[in-house]
């Protein structure tokens, strides 16, 4: 069965009305001459955009296909380092961070390559270019043996830093920073530490990237710790922490290179960030949490909280409301007392609104939710200190969930009689009879039959762009129901993408923090796929092809899902309820290892999926271009 994809509002049924009622008079305004018009709103109030072009309203369902999938097999010469919790590594956090650790690092830079570490502390290379004859993994480094004689260790981690630089935790507290040279295929060099100092507790690698400041070669990297909180009384008792290291080559020119930590800041926050990553050249940083990350400490000296806590936004008054019908949309701008028409600024096309007051800047401007026509709207002003737009929808019936895309400065007002017939829909859902209204042909709710994807966090998980000189959040986007799905990377000289569920689809989001007016773009979406992933609840990774061409899924055990982009059909296909001719496929497949050990580590690329047990390494053959 097809996912549903309107949403509840879109279901109502709305009366007509033969006059919209006003909405409510706006709070009076006192406007001092000579001080322009706060029309900026503070950093946290920011929508993700979503390019509409790139959705499939269209898309049915994907079609389970029976073609095999080649899949080969590599038995490695020692197990994979898996590091198992401890009894004191109870909580939510611990399992989140560590519990579900990727053992398996794609390398972005070079297509086809991943490594791993195993139980002797070797890094472990494989590059593919022939599936038929894969040879063995070799190895390209191999940490201290006194690093796994630590009893609070954790699991070795990996990033790479460029095409020739990588950074490795081996679990113990120690942080290298290698010269790997150009790897993949045909690369026999043994990577070569230029930098290796103990940092303390515990910490795996989240992410890190390269640059020259200065002339100076430069690398950012990110940690992450989970440490015992005293102050935390009434939680878990641990906090989860976030050291951004700056390590920079001091040597003079033609001399050995010598690097060094220049700077060091911490972040502290109460959950495990669904993603965090460096901006390039290291201006910035991104995290995906469900509670909200702060710097506490720069270079060992704490941060003023006061300048810190930037994350609550101060509440104002809306600047404009607005309430729609079927057919049309009227708004109520608030304007300074006295307004004449000759000192309204307005404009108006198909997608895009302006309205503002000669010499200050625009109450509200942007792209329209969807279009208008602007022969059949117009605009007065009420008992002058209002504006009052009505604006004709280009497409009637679908109801607007915003005015203005990613604006909130509004209100909206809801109509008494939209109220009224919504109430009436929604009896039987909050009746305490099985069915508060059993003349209406609806089955009751019953939350024993909830999906996970009905069910969302109490914390409202945000992503936040932190500026580098600062310390403090530019841009905070309220993630709100958009569950987070993984992250990939697509352009290794890029940051991460983090793909997010939007109703029933998984969207993929690029961050540009170069664009400051669109800090993350959408570049793809997988159909359904928000909707595919609840349904599996043995699901333990996600993850998706560089170029977009498949999304897939494994379970603990053995079994892996392929969904693939809809592609046309060489036959000819009918839809026998519609009649209609069907041009395009989605096609689901489904993979069986042969292997009862747990999977650790999940990869894809554009032509292979890469599994990882204990004991071997699968390659599977998913695309052949």
């Amino acid at each position: 069965m097809a996912p549903c994809r309107t949403s509840l509002v879109n279901n109502v049924q709305l009366v007509s009305h033969p006059q919209l009622p006003p909405p409510p008079p706006p709070p009076p305004l006192t406007w001092e001459p000579g001080r322009a018009w706060d029309t900026d709103m503070a950093a946290s109030n920011y929508s993700l955009r979503v390019n509409r072009e790139l959705l499939d309203p269209s898309f049915e369902s994907y079609r389970l296909s029976l073609d095999a999938i080649p899949t080969y097999n590599v038995e490695l010469d020692a197990a994979v380092e898996e590091v198992k919790l401890k009894d004191t590594h109870y909580t939510l956090e611990h399992m989140r961070a560590f519990g579900m650790y990727n053992y398996l690092h794609l390398d972005p830079w070079y297509e086809d390559s991943v490594l791993f570490v195993d139980c002797k502390g070797r890094v472990v290379s494989l590059t593919v270019t022939l599936d038929t004859a894969l040879g063995k993994p070799r190895e390209v480094f191999c940490t201290t043996a006194e690093s796994s004689e630590c009893e609070d260790r954790l699991c070795a981690s990996l990033s790479f830093t460029s095409a020739t630089w990588a950074a490795l935790s081996d679990g113990t507290g120690r942080l290298y920073l290698l010269r790997s040279g150009k790897r993949g295929e045909g690369s026999n060099s043994k990577w070569e530490p230029l930098f290796s100092e103990d940092l303390g507790e515990p910490f795996t690698v989240l992410h890190s990237v390269s640059h020259v400041q200065d002339g100076l070669h430069t690398m950012e990297v990110l940690l992450l710790r989970i440490q015992k909180d005293l102050q935390d009384t009434k939680g878990s008792g641990y906090s989860v922490s976030l050291e951004w290291l700056t390590v920079t080559n001091t040597a003079a020119q033609g001399q050995e290179k010598k690097y060094e930590v220049r700077k060091r800041r911490v972040l502290r926050g109460k959950s495990v960030p669904h993603y965090a990553a460096v901006a390039p050249q290291g201006k910035g940083l991104m995290v995906a949490s469900d509670k909200p990350f702060v710097f506490t400490h720069v270079d060992g000296c704490a941060v003023d909280q006061k300048e810190a806590e930037p994350m609550e936004v101060e509440k104002t008054d809306p600047i404009y409301f607005w309430q729609q019908t079927g057919e049309d949309i009227t708004v109520c701008v608030r304007t300074p007392k006295g307004l004449t028409k000759e000192e309204v600024q307005f404009k108006l096309k198909p997608d895009n609104i302006s309205i503002g007051v000669q010499g200050f800047p625009p109450l509200l401007q942007g792209q329209m939710f969807a279009s208008v026509d602007p022969e059949a709207s117009a605009w007065i002003i009420k008992n002058d200190k209002s504006l009052e737009v009505t604006l004709q929808k280009r497409s009637e019936g679908p109801m607007w969930p915003e005015l203005v895309m990613g604006d909130r400065r509004g209100e909206y007002v809801m109509s008494d009689e939209q109220a009224a017939l919504i109430h009436e829909r929604l009896t039987h859902l909050t009746s305490e009879d099985l069915n508060g209204n059993p003349e209406v042909d609806k089955p009751p709710c019953n939350n024993q039959e909830l999906e996970d994807c009905d069910v969302f966090p109490e914390d409202s998980s945000s992503l936040t762009h932190f500026d580098a000189e600062s310390l403090k959040p530019t841009q905070v986007v309220n993630l709100g129901s958009n569950q987070y799905l993984f992250t990939v990377d697509v352009n290794p000289s890029e940051m991460p993408c983090l793909c997010l569920r939007h109703d029933v689809d998984a969207l993929l989001w690029q961050p540009r923090p170069d664009q400051p007016g669109n800090m993350w773009e959408h570049i793809a979406t997988f159909n359904a796929l928000g909707y595919v992933q609840a349904s599996k609840r043995e699901k333990k990774f996600a993850t998706c092809a560089p170029n977009f061409s498949y999304a897939s899924l494994c379970e603990c055990l053995r079994r892996a899902f392929i969904y693939r982009q809809p592609a046309p059909v060489e036959t000819v296909l009918f839809n026998r309820k519609q009649g209609r001719q069907i041009g395009q496929v989605a096609k689901q497949q489904v993979a069986s290892l042969d292997s009862d050990k747990p999977i650790l580590g999940f990869r894809a690329t554009n032509e292979r999926l890469f599994i990882l047990t204990a004991a071997n390494l699968f390659v599977l053959k998913v695309n052949n271009n």
